[in-house]
């Protein structure tokens, strides 16, 4: 993985960003991302996601390919652009609900019931 060496300007916020519907334990506790994602996304999270839904315009080259990696015209380059995809990949993608259970019941039919004595 890259590091992540930024100007000060770029995606600088005032606060951190928690998603709390999806994280309510927080990110670093989840175990789908790296204490390094984690950090990224709750330092930067709330710049990355003004950026990606447009509301924020980039000020800086940093920023400008963030967006562009966003929109799919540019290659992943770092770890925070990295994070912020597998994020929206994560969030996005519907939780996969397993069981020990199957999710219809199986029924014999009477017509096909069989004489365990007739098999051949």
């Amino acid at each position: 993985m890259t590091n992540l060496a930024m100007s000060q300007e770029s995606f600088s916020v005032d606060r951190n960003f928690y998603d709390d519907r999806n994280y309510p334990r927080g990110m670093k506790r989840s175990g789908d991302f790296t204490l390094a994602e984690a950090e990224y996304l709750e330092r930067y999270g709330v710049a990355l996601m003004a950026l990606a839904a447009g509301t924020r315009l980039p000020v800086t080259e940093e920023e400008q390919h963030f967006v562009e990696v966003c929109s799919g015209n540019a290659a992943v380059s770092n770890t925070l652009e990295r994070a912020w995809l597998k994020y929206q990949n994560i969030i996005l993608t519907p939780k996969q609900f397993h069981t020990l259970f199957g999710r219809t019941k199986v029924e014999a039919d009477e017509d096909t019931e069989s004489d365990p004595d007739d098999l051949d």
